[in-house]
């Protein structure tokens, strides 16, 4: 569906108010596919395939979170959805949610966030390695080298890192051949590793935008068990409205509880 001057790929069902489900990475809308049945029978569960991923168009740019949210909204527009709609975004999927809520509120009726780190509320701080933060946020925004180095070698990596950051048995076999071919060759590598390539300016927009106001809508936010990325004291200074709640899953809360993800959704947004 063509949108933002882009084409997404994306998966649409259900009645009710819109619920936009956008994924995370290395990963595309799949993620949701064991959640998206139960969501429908409230919701018209939209979940694209995000900007440069999976099925959706390769893109030379736009990949700003900013960018990616008109993206969002154009497809709303092109579906024909009015009214609030529910933002969920997991992982990067919830840097695209959270300035969405800043930058256009009446959009919204709340926004549920899966295990979010953020570009202007402790992302910074987070991939600061001399202080001994998270090293591949550094790798992955280097031009060029990622992509030469981890073609041919995707499945090798998908498989350590979800398999590295997840409960055992969550994904199968079938499960990292498919995510490890929604990213295979340079193209598409460079698809996924250009949205980290904008975080330092993604964080200057979102600080720039919580400077003229905070967060007005209800935001949930679901933590990986007992991993903290971004604290609630953090976040409660923005938000007015905010709820935490601990998954019993590791990184992939909706692949690994998609039982438990979609009673604490419904829970919330009740």
């Amino acid at each position: 569906m063509d949108t933002n001057g882009t084409r997404l790929a994306v998966s649409v069902g259900g009645d009710g108010p819109p619920l936009v489900l956008m994924h995370g990475w290395p990963q595309t809308s799949r993620i949701w596919r064991h959640v998206m049945p139960a969501l429908a029978e409230r919701f018209t569960v939209v979940a694209p395939d995000l900007r440069g991923v999976g099925d959706s168009d390769l893109a030379e740019d736009g990949y700003r979170k900013l960018d990616q949210v008109e993206d969002m909204r154009g497809l709303l527009t092109a579906l024909n959805l009015t009214g609030p709609a529910v933002a969920a975004g997991h992982d990067i999927g919830a840097t695209v949610a959270f300035p969405w809520a800043l930058a256009h509120p009446g959009d919204l009726s709340a926004v549920v966030l899966l295990d979010p780190l953020l570009p202007g509320l402790g992302l910074e701080e987070a991939m600061n390695v001399a202080e001994g933060g998270m090293w591949h946020f550094g790798f992955f925004m280097a031009p060029h080298l990622p992509e030469m180095l981890f073609d041919g070698h995707e499945l090798e990596f998908f498989t350590a890192t979800f398999t590295a950051m997840s409960n055992a048995g969550t994904f199968d076999q079938a499960d990292l051949d498919t995510y490890a071919d929604a990213y295979r060759g340079r193209d598409r590598l460079r698809g996924g590793f250009e949205r980290y390539r904008t975080m330092l300016g993604d964080g200057v927009d979102t600080r720039r935008l919580l400077e003229q106001q905070s967060v007005a809508v209800p935001v949930l936010v679901m933590r990986a068990g007992a991993h903290e990325p971004v604290g609630p004291d953090v976040l409660a200074q923005h938000i007015k409205n905010l709820t935490v709640v601990s998954a019993p899953t590791g990184h992939f809360i909706a692949e690994e509880a998609p039982d438990w993800f979609v009673a604490t959704l419904n829970d919330f947004l009740a």
